[in-house]
Formats: structure tokens, C-alpha cells, sequence
């Protein structure tokens, strides 16, 4: 599903990303791990196609990607990659269920269609009575759980997540963590998930290790 190769970044004089090549496969959950510094955001922003590399060649679900213009780097991001951060990103004057909503209105989906299937993500995620709710009031937890319906919300091939849990208590974590492995089982959607967090990564299919720009390790948790 993801396939890049010989991916590399560069900062001013810094080298970040040394000659990366990662392979994703459909339906995986891959724990992308590392110290502070060794690339991982760098990397996941590159394979989300937020910023672009110096050099190599990046493929989603076979579509090559390196030449694309941004207008239709930005149609396919939308339509074929969530995301999830560790800090939700939610739209503070909205409402859970228009936060959801906002990457099927910004793909051209028609308005009843977008609010009926973020109410089903809302509802699938036990949210189902906090829709009309603004982030202020809602729980970290429940915000997190927000930020992953609106990921899901245009049935992404790929949902790549940048440390979801670190700003978590330890029961929202966990029920975060068991919720990405059920969402994979239902849905059939492909993580790569960067994490600091070893029992989250201790789940996951595989564990990629990434120290000082390159990949090092690379096999099943």
C-alpha cells in the first residue's frame, strides 16, 4: 500500500532522511519508532504527502506520487489519507460532528451524505451523544476520538497517525490503541503509526525502527 525508496531529506545543511525505503502492506499496523531526532515526522510527513522529499519515489496504493501537481497532490491527500496527531487539530468554534464533516465538504461530497457517515464513525466511536458538543467540551480522550472519525471520514487507504496517544492518560491510551487494531479489522485500512509509546508498538504487525535518518530494523513486534 505505501512503497517508497530511496527517500531523502534535507533541511539547510542537515541531512534528516539518509536513503529511506519502507514498504507498507494493505491492512498492516506498523509502529514507526525512534528517538527524538532520528526522522520519523519528517518521514510521515513525507508519506502524507505534506511535504516532499529531495529525492526518491513514493507510491500509495500504486499511484506514483513525485510528479503530481500540488492541487492534485492536495485531491488525493484528502480523499485517500487520514490523519491523526497527538494534538487533535480540532476546529474549536465547531461541533464534533462538523469537525468531522470537513474533509468529505472540502472533497465536494454531498452535504447529507458527508453528515450521515460521520454520524455513523461518531456513533461506531461511542460518540454518538456528544455530536453537537464543541472540543471545550469534550474529554482528551474524546477529542482523539473525534480527530479519528474525521480521519476515517472519506475511507482513506492509508491513516497515518503522529503519536495519537502521547497526550493521554493511561485508560484513554489504551482504549486509543484498541481502537486503531479495530478499525483496521473493519474497515481493512493500512496505519503507520509513530509512537514513543512501547505497548502500542508492541501490538502493532510490525515494529520499524528509524535512527539517524535510516531505517535499522524492520520486522514483525
Amino acid at each position: 500500500m505505501i512503497e517508497a525508496e530511496g527517500i531523502l531529506k534535507s533541511f539547510g545543511g542537515l541531512q534528516v532522511l539518509k536513503g529511506i525505503d519502507l514498504a507498507v502492506r494493505a491492512g498492516e499496523v506498523a509502529a514507526l519508532v525512534g528517538s527524538s531526532g532520528a526522522g520519523k515526522t519528517t518521514l510521515l510527513q513525507i508519506l502524507g504527502t505534506l511535504n516532499r522529499p529531495d529525492a526518491g519515489r513514493l507510491r500509495i496504493g500504486g499511484t506514483e506520487l513525485a510528479s503530481m501537481g500540488e492541487r492534485k497532490l492536495a485531491e488525493f491527500r484528502n480523499r485517500r489519507i487520514g490523519f491523526v496527531f497527538q494534538f487533535h487539530h480540532l476546529l474549536p468554534e465547531f461541533t464534533a460532528l462538523e469537525n468531522v464533516c470537513m474533509p468529505g465538504l472540502i472533497a465536494g461530497t454531498p452535504r447529507r451524505q458527508v453528515e450521515a457517515r460521520a454520524r455513523e464513525l461518531l456513533g461506531l466511536l461511542s460518540l454518538a451523544d456528544r455530536v453537537g458538543h464543541k472540543p471545550n467540551q469534550l474529554s482528551g480522550g474524546e477529542q482523539q476520538r473525534v480527530a479519528v472519525a474525521r480521519a476515517l471520514l472519506n475511507s482513506p487507504d492509508v491513516v497515518l497517525a503522529d503519536e495519537p496517544s502521547g497526550n493521554l492518560d493511561s485508560a484513554n491510551k489504551k482504549e486509543l490503541h484498541d481502537l486503531f487494531f479495530r478499525l483496521r479489522d473493519q474497515f481493512g485500512q493500512t496505519f503507520l503509526i509513530v509512537t514513543h509509546d512501547e505497548g502500542l508498538a508492541r501490538l502493532a504487525d510490525r515494529t520499524i525502527l528509524i535512527r539517524d535518518g535510516r531505517i535499522v530494523a524492520d520486522g514483525a513486534a
